[in-house]
C-alpha cells in the first residue's frame, strides 16, 4: 500500500507515518524499486500496534525502544516482556487514576442534576 493508502486507514497524516518511521518508531518500511514506500501486512501490523499502544497513553521512547529490541531478535524476548509489563502497570495507575477523576465528575453532575450545587462551596461537595 502507499501511504497515502495508509494515511486513509489509519487515520495517520502522512507526516506522521514518515516521522514514526523516522524516530523508530515502526521498523524501516520496505520500499519499491524507485524508492517509494510499500507498507505490507508486517508494515500495517505495526501502524496498528503504535496506534493502539499511543492511544493508550503509552510513551514514545518505551515504544521506540521496544521496536529496538525487536530488531535485535529474539535474545530480546525477556526484556521485551518486561517492558510490556511495566508499560501494562503504568497504564493501569492511569485507568485507576481516570476511573477516581470520572467518579467525582459523576458525583458532581449528580449533586447539579439534584439542585445541591447552588447550596454549597466547591470544597464542600466531596464524595
Amino acid at each position: 500500500m502507499t501511504i497515502a493508502e495508509v494515511s486513509r486507514k489509519y487515520g495517520l497524516s502522512a507526516d506522521t507515518l514518515r516521522y514514526y518511521e523516522r524516530i523508530g518508531l515502526l521498523p524501516p518500511v520496505p520500499r519499491s524499486k524507485s524508492g517509494i514506500r510499500d507498507y505490507d501486512e508486517t508494515s500495517c501490523g505495526w501502524i496498528e500496534l503504535m496506534k493502539c499502544m499511543r492511544g493508550a497513553g503509552v510513551r514514545i521512547d518505551a515504544l521506540i525502544q521496544y521496536v529496538a529490541l525487536y530488531r535485535q531478535g529474539d535474545a530480546t524476548l525477556e526484556a521485551r516482556k518486561e517492558l510490556l509489563i511495566q508499560q501494562r502497570e503504568e497504564l493501569t495507575a492511569r485507568m485507576e487514576d481516570m476511573a477516581r477523576s470520572l467518579e467525582r465528575l459523576n458525583f458532581k453532575i449528580d449533586r447539579y442534576e439534584k439542585g445541591l450545587m447552588a447550596q454549597e462551596g466547591p470544597g464542600e461537595d466531596t464524595p
